[in-house]
């Protein structure tokens, strides 16, 4: 199984976050790696056209546009890695930390292991693998693992219904993505890349000092 975290190398913050969460799996094990992202001087036509997913789901008032694909993109990049390399695949954005083992398990193709990150949200009642139950959406989408039986269907879909990740990872358009509980990965998160303001007002760590880069 192989581990990664989501890097902008040409962006100070996220390196430096990039490298905390590395040095946070090494506590529990995890050997992770750095996944250069997309970043929107660099998100070509072709890299949609590619990826086969229309960019019109991305439109919305609490991202900036370019940055919302080209983060979209980074995690697709992902998917078809893991199809590639036929294994399984955790990845993390550069502002996750894992705080506790992240255990060996059975699950249906992609599993979210983040503690929800922003808004309200509901606690699974239950240990271990569970429907996704936090939120009716990946709760941010800085910690999930997808095996490659899942990364193809995750591909397919992003065809059909490319949105923001998180709120791609729906349970309503897939119902058969899953939550670990209890959350062995946290966001720790001071500055976004993609979000404008209004898409930092329900952030769990927002703040005066919280930045928009």
């Amino acid at each position: 199984m192989m581990h990664y975290v989501i890097t902008m190398s040409q962006t100070q913050q996220s390196v430096k976050s990039a490298e905390r969460c590395i040095e946070s799996g090494k506590k529990y094990g995890l050997e992770i790696q750095k996944w250069e992202a997309t970043t929107p001087n660099e998100l070509l036509p072709a890299f949609i056209s590619d990826a086969g997913f229309n960019a019109m789901g991305f439109v919305e008032k609490y991202s900036r546009l370019d940055n919302c694909i080209a983060a979209f993109h980074s995690h697709w990049s992902l998917w078809k890695h893991c199809t590639e390399i036929q294994q399984e695949v955790t990845i993390f954005e550069h502002d996750a930390v894992v705080v506790d083992n992240i255990p060996e398990m059975l699950h249906n193709g992609c599993i979210s292991l983040g503690k929800p990150s922003y808004g309200k949200f509901v606690t699974p009642s239950s240990l271990g693998v569970n429907p996704l139950t936090s939120k009716p959406y990946f709760p941010g989408a800085h910690a999930y693992r997808v095996a490659p039986r899942g990364a193809e269907l995750l591909m397919a879909q992003a065809q059909i219904y490319a949105r923001p990740t998180d709120v791609f990872l729906n349970r309503d358009v897939m119902p058969w993505l899953q939550e670990y509980y209890p959350w062995p990965v946290e966001c720790r998160d001071s500055f976004t890349t993609i979000q404008k303001t209004e898409g930092c007002l329900a952030k769990h760590n927002y703040n005066n000092d919280y930045k928009i880069i």
